[in-house]
């Protein structure tokens, strides 16, 4: 199936409205040609973005100290309150506060491996001429690859954008890639350049000029960015999905960064306690505060006191066997 066959209008989405909130009900924007904003489909079950459990660290006699920050944690237990997430870029509950920062988790580990050999993260844009928005996907795709080869770009994470925003309009379908990766030999020459005539030079910069020249494909540099992960995180929060299909990639790699080319051992996943450095434990309350009211993918950490009217209140989960929320 082609992205779009009559695109070529692009004919406005309508504007984003609240959703309800109901299980069940999907948000009615950011919908075309079978594809979809993440975020855009049904909710997954009533569990999603709700309180899952505590973890956090009782030995309080190890918190019997003064930190850093001049704060002292005698008597205090060390919390994390975890929330569950199906972790489906469908979901409007937990695409935005589950998927994508557990992917953008996963894009930044990697990056942060190749950068020991490749320099620098850069982060580009790759905009599709209208010419080509009948292509399929994965043509699409393995085009836009091509591009962004011959500007100098040796691999790294493309995610796909099928819309774009603006408040006058709304949501509305154009086509372009986000892209985390590598450029050979970087990107500081053009950066920091102060000359006038980008086309004429061998640099990044003549080469996206050239290579618009060439196939209509407008690729721009953007500023560099505070981290890695945050960047990712929100070149997610708005990408794109194919409706229906279960296993959508929406971020892929290639270059440097393929599968085949670049291999990363997967870190372990680990909570700690920032006060005495010790794993965290799944723990139970017995208290009578309201500790587990928030909000999903708010700040979730917090210091409790270990006693309450002179009777511990917090204690190992000895029933759970594993790591988990």
């Amino acid at each position: 199936m082609s992205l779009d066959s009559s695109v070529a209008s692009k004919r406005s989405l309508p504007e984003e409205v609240a959703w309800s909130g109901v299980v069940g009900e999907p948000k009615v924007w950011g919908l075309h040609g079978g594809f979809s904003l993440v975020g855009n489909g049904n909710v997954t079950n009533s569990w999603c973005g709700t309180f899952g459990s505590y973890w956090g660290y009782v030995r309080v006699e190890l918190h019997n100290k003064i930190t850093l920050d001049r704060h002292n944690h005698k008597g205090k237990v060390y919390v994390q309150k975890v929330f569950n997430s199906c972790d489906k870029p469908s979901c409007p509950v937990c695409y935005k506060k589950g998927w994508a920062v557990r992917e953008a988790g996963r894009i930044e580990a990697r990056l942060k491996e190749a950068a020991k050999r490749f320099g620098q993260v850069e982060h580009i844009v790759c905009s599709v001429p209208v010419k080509d928005y009948d292509l399929d996907l994965r043509c699409l795709r393995k085009k836009v690859i091509e591009v962004l080869i011959s500007c100098g770009v040796v691999g790294g994470c493309i995610i796909f954008h099928g819309f774009r925003y603006r408040r006058a309009k709304g949501w509305y379908w154009n086509v372009h890639f986000h892209f985390l990766g590598f450029v050979l030999g970087g990107y500081s020459r053009c950066r920091h350049c102060t000359g006038g005539n980008c086309y004429a030079c061998s640099g990044v910069e003549g080469r996206l000029y050239r290579a618009y020249q060439d196939n209509g494909y407008i690729v721009r540099v953007l500023g560099e960015r505070r981290t890695v992960g945050g960047t990712a995180w929100y070149q997610l929060n708005h990408a794109a999905v194919k409706v229906g299909v279960k296993r959508f990639r929406v971020a892929t790699w290639f270059g440097v960064c393929s599968y085949r080319k670049l291999k990363v051992s997967p870190e372990l996943r680990r909570r700690f306690c920032p006060i005495c450095q010790h794993d965290l434990e799944r723990l139970r309350y017995f208290g009578s505060k309201d500790w587990f009211s928030g909000e999903f993918g708010k700040k979730s950490d917090f210091e409790a006191d270990f006693c309450e009217d002179g009777h511990p209140v917090w204690d190992v989960d000895t029933g759970f066997h594993g790591f988990g929320g």
